[in-house]
This record gives C-alpha cells, sequence and structure tokens, in this order.
C-alpha cells in the first residue's frame, strides 16, 4: 500500500467518508501525468486540472498541515479558478475553505436503503426491454451519457477510453449496467450499478436519454437496478444525489431512500483571482 493509499485509509476509518473520490484514483492509476502531487508523511494534496485533493493523517490534524499543502496547490495553480470537495463536509474543512477565499457551490448527499425493505413489483412501459449490457451498446450508453449529464462534467465527458476503464475495475459487472432498449433497438437510458462489497451496493448512474423524458424511465430503471442489487444479496443501497434536486430526492426517499446528515459531501469554489503569480 502506498503512502497515500495508507493516509487515505486512515483519515476514512476516521471521518466515515473516502477522502479520495473514484476519479482522483483513476487518475493515479491511468494518467499520472496528469496529477501534480504535494506528499507528506503527514498529508498530502493532489492537483487534476483545476480540482484539489488535500488529506491529512488524523493524529496529525491541527498542526497547520492542511494549510501548509493548500499554500503550495495555490502558489502552483496561481490565479485560476480551483475546485475542491470535502467529504463529510467537516467544519475544519470548511473553516480552511473559507480562510483561503473558497466558498460552497454544490451540495451532494448520500442516500441510503436497507434492503430489508420490500421492493416495488419490477414493471416497464410498453415497447421498452431492460436487459443487461452488452458490447455492441458502447456507442449508445456513451452517447445517452453526453446528453443525459451535458450539464455535468464529471460524468458527461466520458469517453470510450474513460468508460473502459470503469469497466476494468475490479467491482465492474455487465450483469449490473442495466439498458432501456426501445423497439428501434436504441437505447433510452441505462442504470449502472456499483458493488462496493458483499454487503454494500450502490446506485452509481442513472441516465436518461433527455427525449425520453417524462415517461417515469428513471425510476423503473431505478427499481430494476435495486430488484439486481438486492438479488445478489447486498444489506444495503447508498447513491449520491444533488441535495437541490428535489423531484430526485423524493423519487428516492419513495423508494426507501434516507439522507442523514453526515452523509454530505460539499464543494468548493474559489473564483479567480488576480495577481497571483504562478510558482
Amino acid at each position: 500500500m502506498s503512502s497515500l493509499e495508507q493516509i487515505a485509509a486512515a483519515a476514512e476509518i476516521v471521518d466515515g467518508a473516502s477522502a479520495v473520490d473514484e476519479a482522483t484514483w483513476r487518475a493515479l492509476r491511468h494518467h499520472p501525468e496528469r496529477v501534480r502531487s504535494w506528499v507528506e508523511e503527514s498529508g498530502f494534496a493532489l492537483l487534476i486540472a483545476d480540482e484539489v485533493t488535500l488529506v491529512v493523517s488524523p493524529e496529525d490534524r491541527g498542526r497547520g498541515v492542511g494549510r501548509r499543502l493548500l499554500t503550495q496547490v495555490l502558489h502552483t495553480h496561481g490565479e485560476g479558478r480551483l475546485l475542491a470537495w470535502s467529504h463529510g463536509d467537516h467544519p475544519a474543512a470548511a473553516a480552511l475553505a473559507a480562510a483561503h477565499g473558497f466558498e460552497k457551490v454544490r451540495e451532494l448527499w448520500v442516500m441510503r436503503r436497507a434492503s430489508s425493505i420490500v421492493l416495488p413489483a419490477l414493471s416497464v412501459p410498453a415497447g421498452v426491454v431492460v436487459r443487461g449490457y452488452e458490447e455492441r451498446d458502447v456507442a449508445e450508453v456513451l452517447r445517452v451519457n453526453a446528453a443525459a449529464f451535458a450539464h455535468h462534467p464529471e460524468q458527461g465527458s466520458m469517453d470510450a477510453a474513460e468508460l473502459a476503464e470503469r469497466m476494468a475495475e475490479p467491482w465492474f459487472d455487465t450483469a449490473g449496467l442495466l439498458v432501456a432498449e426501445g423497439e428501434d433497438g436504441s437505447l433510452l437510458g441505462f442504470h449502472w450499478t456499483k458493488r462496493h462489497s458483499p454487503s454494500l451496493g450502490e446506485v452509481y448512474v442513472v441516465g436518461i436519454d433527455p427525449a425520453e423524458q417524462g415517461r417515469g424511465l428513471g425510476k423503473h430503471l431505478t427499481l430494476a437496478g435495486l430488484h439486481h442489487l438486492v438479488g445478489i444479496g447486498v444489506d444495503q443501497v447508498l447513491l449520491y444525489v444533488e441535495s437541490d434536486n428535489a423531484p430526485a430526492v423524493a423519487i428516492y426517499g419513495g423508494l426507501g431512500f434516507e439522507h442523514v446528515g453526515v452523509d454530505t459531501h460539499a464543494q468548493y469554489a474559489r473564483p479567480p483571482v488576480a495577481g497571483i503569480r504562478r510558482g
């Protein structure tokens, strides 16, 4: 295990949330040339494009490590806009962000449901077939994904290479990527599930072609994925949703998902700052 993994693992145990997201781990494994890093025994900072990840060992918190690492990142990044996530939205992270000109711009909720809650029966609209992913679906999954997440570049920019990287992850299972196919053979939407462990599953991505919205496909596909996850034996399912997306929160709530206050992830942004010299 690398020093980064050790520090991140220790932080996750204390904080109850992963300190480094999946996209950052993928970049470190597959595209290390895109990652600028500052690593100490007590913590590390990573910079990928305009997004920073900063993690401090639990035993070294309160000693200025985070402030020192962030100062180095800011000096290197210069005057450009900078983004950062606080997984768990901890007060210390909020204070550090405010002290360096960051403001909270997004909140993601983690919602969870126990598999012991009885699921509604599975049904799909007439003329729609829900099935498992096949290799011939690559182009259509990418098309639907780009259209569905046009305003969310973190997901909507996924190309064939990134799709292949995600499918190469140990957790990937073709049976867990469900697609909705129309009568003409085109994909109308998909639900990509993820199994973190034998007991924990995730509603990983649900994408619906904008042209097909309003038919209830999102709910049908979500339910199909939940039936799959319960069927393979997970005890709990989680998902991430924008806190201000009231319609989605209502749909998930109707399927038995609940949000607990500590299950909140906040994104902070520092706007461009003139006059900062790039190091």
